[in-house]
């Protein structure tokens, strides 16, 4: 109680005093808008006590952009921001301070406190949330199964089904009704179904023809919007004090986040008597698979797999949001991929869609522009020195920015800001035939890179070409706002297109 005392009379102390700086940040945003565009930058003011907080808030609605912006005018392409009461965060967009930071000082950036007490409500230990011996326990057995061919197959039948009974069928609907869906709403749902099959051998039917939002489906994604929510709190104390008082928002989040582990359970002990009943039984979802290994517990198992379902929720669908936009922008990228999936069977599966580098290297082109996940944290175990001489202290936490290394001109050339797939692909001298050529991953760490590079990166891009082909094949995809219509991006735990994508689908002739 003497704890919640001084956390109440603390938040009553200092509330007012940003009431009174709320105030002058209309002016603030004026200010930092304009200095963006001038040929001067001018970096972020620091104040005592609150830091660069000020403007942080007035950039509240456009935080990737405004990192963006001064990374791109540090000499170093790092930057240290001061946030309230003396923290500081180092951003950087140096490969060297990626590849320092993810593999060869590992040890030194873990999650960190701060990022696992964010994420603990919803995932608890999941091999996401967590570091040490139980991350490394999780990620052998994880790792295991992903390099299986039969959960290859699994992946791609399950993907095949909801492509071809649910997908196809409502685009083609809505072709005909010449009407207007939200594009990233029916990729969302469609993933939600993928990796709930995937992860729990559970089909919750969210892509219908009745757009029904399953319970389930609507607790996850309130557990995942509340949560992404603690990492904007200027101040980590509210979210915390809130969720010591159980209101608002945190109050929300436990009652979602308790639905989410309730189901889970409920299908883990479905799951359990299914094997047991039948034990010839194949293992195919994730689920099944990690509940034939011996000693491992109920709980432990709820939490990999819901990490799992976060983390192939939402990804694939941003990546595919701003790809379906980005080619109805570009119809001569269009029009390459046309001609490469002309040379493809009807209903390819994996063999068919690994050797189609145009489709690739167009997939990897969008997510340099507007990446599933635009920022990811450490936190430094001890102090360090960076490749680029920042001094780095015990505590301090260390982010590495894949949006903003999309964007850095020394990365990329004069010409990042232009959507091309050239710039992956090589052709042969002799044979004239495209191969695509891979960058270095701490350049482009999308994927992340290191000991913690995505298992899911094989299975998300055989995922998103074998849309891209049944799609593009069959329909074009047209913006239903086609004047000067600029899509905003914004971040939660993952990239979002703010207001959604409405499209109208037009049907193509079947000789593209």
């Amino acid at each position: 109680m003497l704890e919640l005392g001084f956390l109440v009379s603390w938040l009553f102390f200092i509330l007012p005093f940003f009431t009174c700086l709320f105030f002058i940040i209309n002016t603030t945003s004026y200010f930092t808008r304009k200095s963006s565009s001038s040929s001067t930058f001018n970096f972020p003011r620091c104040y005592p006590l609150i830091g660069s907080s000020l403007t942080l808030i007035a950039n509240r609605n456009r935080h990737n952009q405004w990192i963006t912006d001064i990374l791109r005018h540090s000499p170093t392409g790092t930057f240290v921001l001061r946030r309230s009461l003396g923290f500081r965060q180092i951003i950087t967009a140096d490969p060297e301070n990626v590849k320092h930071i993810l593999k060869s000082q590992f040890s030194n950036y873990p999650k960190g406190e701060l990022s696992t007490a964010i994420l603990n409500d919803f995932l608890g230990t999941g091999i996401f949330n967590t570091d040490g011996d139980n991350w490394k326990f999780q990620r052998q057995i994880s790792s295991h199964e992903f390099n299986t061919k039969s959960l290859r197959k699994f992946i791609e039948d399950v993907v095949k089904t909801e492509l071809y009974d649910r997908l196809i069928p409502i685009l083609s609907t809505t072709a005909e009704k010449n009407s207007v869906l939200d594009l990233q709403d029916i990729l969302q749902r469609f993933n939600f179904d993928n990796i709930c099959k995937i992860s729990f051998g559970y089909d919750p039917g969210y892509l219908s023809t009745s757009f029904q939002r399953t319970e389930f489906a609507i607790a996850f994604e309130e557990a995942t919007r509340l949560s992404s929510r603690r990492y904007s709190n200027i101040i980590p104390l509210v979210w915390k004090l809130k969720r010591v008082l159980n209101i608002g928002s945190e109050k929300h989040l436990r009652e979602a986040t308790s639905k989410v582990r309730g189901f889970a359970k409920d299908i883990v002990r479905q799951k359990k008597q299914e094997l047991k009943e039948k034990s010839s039984l194949e293992a195919t979802d994730l689920l099944s698979r990690f509940l034939t290994y011996d000693h491992i517990e109920d709980d432990f198992v709820i939490k990999i797999v819901i990490s799992f379902i976060l983390a192939g929720q939402d990804t694939t669908s941003a990546a595919l949001t701003w790809f379906f936009w980005l080619i109805s922008c570009n119809p001569k990228v269009e029009e390459k991929i046309l001609k490469e999936i002309n040379q493809t069977p009807e209903k390819p599966g994996y063999d068919d869609v690994k050797d189609m580098v145009y489709i690739h290297a167009s997939l990897c082109e969008s997510m340099r522009l507007y990446p599933p996940v635009p920022v990811d944290s450490k936190e430094a175990a001890g102090d360090d020195v960076l490749p680029d001489r920042t001094v780095v202290k015990k505590g301090m936490r260390v982010s590495y920015h894949p949006y903003a290394m999309g964007r850095m001109e020394n990365l990329w050339g004069s010409d990042w800001m232009e959507f091309k797939p050239e710039r992956w692909l090589e052709r042969d001298k002799v044979t004239g035939k495209l191969s695509f050529m891979a960058k270095d991953s701490y350049t482009y760490p999308v994927f992340q890179a290191g000991p913690r590079i995505c298992l899911g990166k094989e299975m998300a891009f055989l995922q998103m070409k074998m849309i891209v082909v049944e799609i593009l094949r069959r329909f074009r995809v047209v913006p239903a706002k086609q004047d000067g219509f600029e899509p905003v991006y914004v971040s939660y735990l993952t990239s979002k297109m703010k207001d959604g994508f409405p499209v109208k689908i037009d049907q193509r002739n079947s000789s593209l």
